[in-house]
C-alpha cells in the first residue's frame, strides 16, 4: 500500500511540475492518465501530505518549488533551450540568486548550472530534460 502510494505522489510531483493544474479533478485526471486507480479523497490526502501550495493565479505547486516560483516570476525575463542547453535571462545582478534557488529545487534532469550576472547557462542531463526545464519555468512566470 505505501508502494503505491509514494509511486503516487512522485507521479503528481512530476504532474505539478510540468502542467498548470488547478484542480484536485484535474490532478485524479492526470493520474488516471498515468495508469492511477484513485479518487479526490485520496489525492486531497496526497495534496496536504506532500504540502502542495495553490499560487495566486490558482495553480498547484510544490513546497519545495514555491520560492523558486516566486523568483522566476519576479526576476527571469526568458527562458531558451538549444539541445541540452538551457539559457535563462534575468534582470540584472538576479541570476545568482535565481540560480542559487534552480539548484535548491533539486528538479530532475538537471546537472548543474553556471551564473553571470543576468544569464545562467544551465545543463540537463537530455534535450527533453532540458524542454521541461523551459516548460517549468514558463509555468512558473505564467505563460505556459
Amino acid at each position: 500500500m505505501a508502494r503505491k502510494r509514494i509511486e503516487r505522489q512522485e507521479a503528481i510531483r512530476r504532474i505539478v511540475r510540468s502542467e498548470r493544474v488547478k484542480t484536485q479533478r484535474a490532478l485524479v485526471d492526470s493520474l488516471r492518465a498515468q495508469g492511477f486507480v484513485c479518487t479526490q479523497a485520496t489525492v486531497s490526502r496526497d495534496i496536504t501530505e506532500m504540502g502542495l501550495r495553490k499560487l495566486p493565479e490558482g495553480v498547484y505547486v510544490l513546497a519545495e518549488d514555491q520560492h523558486l516560483q516566486r523568483m522566476v516570476a519576479d526576476l527571469v525575463v526568458d527562458a531558451v533551450r538549444s539541445d541540452n542547453l538551457v539559457l535563462i535571462k534575468t534582470s540584472t545582478g538576479t541570476a545568482p540568486g535565481v540560480a542559487a534557488a534552480l539548484d535548491a529545487a533539486e528538479l530532475d534532469g538537471i546537472l548543474g548550472s553556471v551564473s553571470g550576472d543576468d544569464t545562467i547557462l544551465v545543463i540537463t542531463r537530455t534535450p527533453e530534460d532540458g524542454e521541461n526545464l523551459v516548460d517549468t519555468i514558463l509555468k512558473f512566470k505564467g505563460k505556459a
